[in-house]
Parts: structure tokens; C-alpha cells; sequence
């Protein structure tokens, strides 16, 4: 039995912990495969999992990280042959089975997707969960959304998705995109990564919240939710959309019936956590074409042994851009 290093989460009662330990292999179980992982990432969903009744995990220990990517070393599995390029998002990774922050990890094979040639390990995910939760709802615009000068707005511009999804619209030719955002610091690296105007929420949201205002953007991506999102509805334009991708600062909305039956708008949820298995392909396909995206964003590397700080981060809200975990599997 091989010994491996994992970032494991453990909760009881009284005592919560979290931190590396030394983990063997046990027999692979059949239509899983053995992934010796080389890189992962750090969502806010993983902060949420390694943190005290975070609400993401139910039983524990349980070893965090919702994203891999690595080599196969073993499969007991049809169709995955060893040394294989995989990666894995979503699912139960990191929340109901162990997950990606391990230096080696057993997946059921049906949830992997074979990282396309363009990408390699790290890239794949420096994309991760955000970067494909963002196509998602880039995607979803852009079949919404005829013209390219449409207003397009953008909130919670600094994070992961976020700042994604806002370099992605411009790779597609979207030139009119406004990024939502408190962190005025921050600027120049959302003008670089695509947007026209950086604006806070009190610049954006009017004083007084009315069932309809004016309208002002053909489509939202939405990470927030909450009470910033149900004072966007009533200024999308006529046959206008907002994406729902996101709920960092509530799960409620309170809004009225009015900008969807008097503007014909539309709410569109994305999940990326059960998306069938041949849009997953398409998506992270359609990534791998757009991989020069990765290059305008703001990217942290750290290693396994060292994720406290950027956990603690992304709980307060200063976290920026993405941050992947180099979990040194192959080394």
C-alpha cells in the first residue's frame, strides 16, 4: 500500500479540524478509477466545506477539493486506460466522496472527462469549477443575446467566475460589459480583462428599489443573489435575461412578477455540479479553444501543505481571481 498525503476536514460534536495527513491506498472498487492528482483549485465552495458547519459536507472526515486533475494510474474500469489525462468537477468530488486535494484520489469513472489537447493539467485548472461554471453561463448569454455592443453586466466582478465569465464575453466579441464591483482597486485588471466600466453597487442600483426602473442591460451574470440581485431585475431590457450562477451574498429574493410578464425577461439557472455528461465535454472543449483567456487572469499558486490562508480569504471576501493548488502528486 502506497502512502499519499490528503488535506482532510474532520468534524464531531465539538471539535472541527482541518489540516494534512498521510492516507493509504485501499483496493480500487469496480468503474472507479485511481487519478494521481496533480493539480486542483480553491472555490469558494471548498472554503465553505473545510470550514465549521459550512453546510457542503455531511459526514466526516472527508478529504476537501471539488476540482482534480491528473494521470491515471489504475482502472478497474471500461473505456480509461492508464496514463490518461483526466480532470473532475463537480459531482460529489469533495463534498459526498473524497476529494481533489490529495495527491492520489479513486473517482467513479462516469464522472471523469479527458482534458482536451489543448490543455494540460494546470490549465484545466486554472479554468476549474469557475472557469466552467462561467462558460456556462457565457454560453447561456450568448444564445440569448444577438448583438455584440449589447450591455451586458457582470456582478461580483473580482471573483472567480466572474472575472472569467467577463473575459470570455470579450472573447466572443461582447464589447459593452460593465463589471459590479465594491473593489475599486481593482480597475485596471477587469478594464485588461474586458470590461468597458468598473461601477460599485451603490453607483448601479437605484436609491429607491421600484418593480420596474429603467432599463439598462440586455443580460446580468448573477454570482451574487440576494438583495442585489432582485434590484437588477427590474433594469434588464425587454426580452432581457439574467444568469444565476452564484449566491455569495443570499439564497432569498424578494422581487415581483412585473420585469417578466411586462418585459418579457428571463431567469436562467446555472448548475455545475450534475451537467450531463456531453455538454461537459462541449464545455470544456469550448475552453480549451478559448485558453488564451487564462493569460489576462490574476492566478495564485500554493501548495497542498499551505491552503489555510487562502480558505480564511475567500471566507472574508478579499480573495481576487483564482487561486490553484499545485498538489504535487507526480513529484
Amino acid at each position: 500500500m502506497e502512502d499519499f498525503l490528503a488535506f482532510e476536514v474532520t468534524q464531531t460534536e465539538n471539535v472541527f479540524s482541518r489540516g494534512i495527513v498521510k492516507k493509504q491506498n485501499e483496493k480500487l472498487k469496480k468503474d472507479y478509477v485511481r487519478v494521481q492528482v496533480e493539480f486542483s483549485d480553491i472555490n469558494y465552495k471548498d472554503a465553505l466545506a473545510a470550514s465549521k458547519n459550512g453546510g457542503v459536507v455531511t459526514d466526516y472526515p472527508k478529504i476537501a477539493g471539488i476540482d482534480l486533475a491528473g494521470t491515471i494510474l489504475e482502472t478497474n474500469a471500461e473505456n480509461w486506460d492508464i496514463g490518461q489525462k483526466v480532470l473532475v468537477t463537480g459531482y460529489g468530488l469533495g463534498t459526498d466522496l473524497d476529494g481533489g486535494f490529495s495527491q492520489i484520489q479513486d473517482v467513479p469513472a462516469e464522472w471523469l472527462v479527458e482534458i482536451p489537447e489543448k490543455l494540460n493539467s494546470k490549465e484545466a485548472m486554472m479554468f476549474g469549477t469557475a472557469g466552467f461554471t462561467a462558460a456556462l453561463a457565457v454560453q447561456a448569454v450568448d444564445q440569448e443575446i444577438n448583438a455584440k455592443d449589447a450591455p451586458i453586466l457582470v456582478t461580483g466582478a473580482t471573483g472567480g467566475v466572474s472575472s472569467t465569465a467577463i473575459s470570455l464575453l470579450q472573447q466572443l466579441g461582447y464589447s459593452n460589459i460593465t463589471a459590479l464591483s465594491s473593489k475599486k482597486t481593482q480597475t485596471d485588471w477587469l478594464t485588461n480583462l474586458g470590461a468597458r466600466a468598473i461601477n460599485t453597487p451603490e453607483e448601479i442600483l437605484p436609491e429607491k428599489k421600484r418593480p420596474l426602473a429603467k432599463q439598462k442591460f440586455a443580460a446580468i451574470i448573477d454570482t451574487v443573489g440576494g438583495d442585489i440581485l432582485a434590484s437588477l431585475l427590474p433594469l434588464i431590457q425587454y426580452n432581457g435575461c439574467a444568469v444565476l450562477c452564484g449566491n455569495a451574498s443570499g439564497i432569498a429574493l424578494k422581487t415581483t412578477v412585473l420585469p417578466f410578464i411586462l418585459r418579457s425577461i428571463k431567469m436562467i439557472g446555472i448548475d455545475s455540479v450534475y451537467v450531463e455528461m456531453e455538454k461537459r465535454k462541449q464545455v470544456w472543449q469550448f475552453l480549451a479553444e478559448n485558453k488564451n483567456v487564462l493569460e489576462k487572469q490574476t492566478y495564485h499558486e500554493v501548495a497542498l501543505t499551505d491552503l489555510d490562508e487562502t480558505i480564511e480569504s475567500l471566507l472574508n471576501g478579499s480573495h481576487i481571481g483564482r487561486t490553484i493548488v499545485d498538489i504535487g502528486g507526480n513529484k
